[in-house]
């Protein structure tokens, strides 16, 4: 066995997003496309002798081949030791707790999060930091600019290892640990929630019905809730990740789980639905003929946090992206702790994390996490509302209403505009910052707008500045609208529209959402000129 240098040829399109590089597989498949990207982590992060690496990703479609390729270049890059998931499995959540538990220098993790999957679906690749979370600017833009000058490929040019079996291997010098993926992540849930009450919850004839989405969550779930946890046989369907998640799209929401909203509306609907994402970091809480939120559902976990083992002390803080609804802001106050609002990306939250500013932290497109790891968590957040079903006696809808009652109810909507030429979303986004100064003060749509402004974040912790973070237009009664365009995508671009309407009124609680946000649903139109720019009539998804 030997190490290679292989000629290679720069790329220019590669630029990681907030969320890591994502593409259709078929560029993928290009030659050397994956080995640049790596090529250029590794050129740019220190000198790898002695370090331990963590490598794992949600087995969807070419999943396991780049696997094999990364542990070569590791190999060839000098890496003391990596750990792999059996079968390439580790979901994101876990890549984390293992780096933080092991001590790793970072982690590699492959994944295209809630993005189809299959042979003509999407595959990404991101690099962890050794605090377990996503890496800062300075190393994704390290990496990009890296990328457009790699000039050769180091590689080894051993054969490929055995995945599917636990144990250690060795490739040129370096030690391959094959790992159960479940196991460290399981040990770290058991430390934060009492596990003996929602075994009680369980034996009382609780149901539960957890949609893995044929995903990497399903492994999890299977181990803890239906293993240790003592929950059906059942609770748990879709559960085996599957290369092109049997044709689902792994993004819990009720557009994409509409089997789990069936179930859950259903005559004989089991006390509690969930589901989680294709690398099981996201999460969707269903209650009977009841969706929560993901704003409501954050609020509810700190409102409430003191009731779980892990958070009985109290919390330092709360974190949520500018687009989540300020529902969590309205608990913080009352529990006299801090609240922070960050840009969205779940790196925004890591300094706030380190610095123990902040213990839970969440973003309105079903992400949800705390202190224990460094990136959002789908099953942890499914096992903390479990925790305070088993420890209060309520139902997901009264703990909901319950939050509605006290503080009012944020009543919130996000509008996605799929697959917008690049240059048409540009174009909307410039005009809309163009008009900003012009809208404070103004009637428009007949919403009284208060101000209006292109977010812009301090970091408290390191004084760094995150600008053009998204608009928003605010009226005077506190309603929001906010614009982003999505870097989630690899086709075009995804304009996203937040709409947050607060009504205190506990006799309008019921109200449906889409009716009481329409005034703000024209006026997003107004400012933005959506149809007219794009040629869409309406939103491809609403959530």
């Amino acid at each position: 066995m030997a190490l290679l240098t292989l000629p290679t040829t720069p790329f220019s399109d590669q630029k990681p997003g907030t969320s890591g590089l994502r593409k259709k597989v078929s560029v993928f498949l290009q030659k050397n496309y994956l080995e640049n990207f790596v090529q250029s982590l590794f050129d740019v992060l220190p000198e790898a002798k002695g370090q331990t690496l963590v490598l794992g990703g949600d087995g969807r479609f070419h999943n396991r081949v780049a696997v094999q390729t990364i542990l070569r270049m590791a190999a060839a890059k000098g890496y003391a030791r990596v750990l792999v998931g059996q079968g390439g499995i580790l979901s994101t959540p876990a890549v984390s707790a293992v780096i933080r538990a092991t001590g790793a220098s970072g982690g590699i993790v492959l994944s295209a999060s809630h993005n189809p999957g299959g042979p003509d679906g999407d595959f990404g690749i991101k690099y962890n930091i050794g605090n377990g979370g996503p890496a800062p600017e300075k190393v994704t833009d390290a990496v990009f600019a890296r990328s457009r000058e790699v000039q050769s490929i180091h590689i080894s040019d051993s054969p490929d290892i055995a995945l599917d079996a636990l144990g250690t291997v060795f490739m040129d010098g370096m030690e391959i640990t094959v790992i159960d993926p479940v196991a460290q992540y399981a040990e770290l849930m058991r430390s934060l929630f009492d596990f003996d009450a929602i075994r009680k919850l369980f034996a009382g004839g609780f149901r539960l019905r957890y949609d893995a989405m044929n995903a990497v969550g399903g492994p999890y779930a299977r181990a803890i809730l239906e293993g240790e946890l003592g929950a059906p046989a059942g609770t748990v369907v879709n559960g085996v990740p599957l290369e092109d998640f049997g044709g689902l799209h792994p993004d819990p929401n009720p557009v994409n789980a509409e089997d789990l909203i069936a179930h859950m509306s259903a005559e004989d609907a089991p006390d509690m639905g969930a589901a989680s994402d294709g690398d099981a970091d996201r999460n969707m809480v269903v209650g009977r003929r009841f969706v929560v939120s993901p704003s409501d559902s954050l609020a509810v976990l700190a409102a409430h946090a003191t009731l779980v083992p892990g958070y009985r002390s109290g919390l330092a803080g709360v974190a949520r992206s500018m687009p989540t609804s300020t529902a969590v802001d309205r608990v913080a106050k009352a529990l006299g702790i801090a609240s922070y609002e960050t840009p969205t990306g779940w790196k925004f939250f890591g300094n706030l994390l380190d610095a123990g500013k902040a213990t839970l932290c969440g973003e309105e497109s079903y992400g949800t996490g705390s202190s224990h790891v460094r990136e959002k968590d789908g099953l942890w957040a499914v096992l903390f509302w479990l925790n305070l079903v088993a420890v209060t006696g309520k139902s997901v809808e009264a703990l909901v209403r319950e939050l509605w009652t006290q503080y009012g109810r944020c009543v919130y909507s996000r509008h996605d505009y799929e697959a917008i030429p690049t240059a048409q979303a540009d174009t909307l986004m410039r005009g809309l910052r163009d008009a900003l100064p012009g809208l404070p003060g103004t009637t428009v749509a007949g919403c009284d707008i208060a101000f209006a402004d292109d977010f812009s974040y301090t970091d408290p912790v390191d004084g760094s500045v995150s600008s053009k973070q998204g608009v928003r237009v605010v009226l005077k009664d506190g309603s929001r609208v906010v614009f982003r365009l999505s870097g989630t995508g690899t086709e075009g671009a995804t304009l996203r529209v937040y709409l947050e309407r607060h009504e205190p009124d506990a006799s309008r609680h019921d109200i449906e959402a889409q009716t009481a946000l329409r005034p703000l649903v024209e006026l997003a139109d107004a400012v933005a000129h959506i149809r007219s720019l794009t040629g869409m009539g309406r939103p491809s998804v609403m959530t």
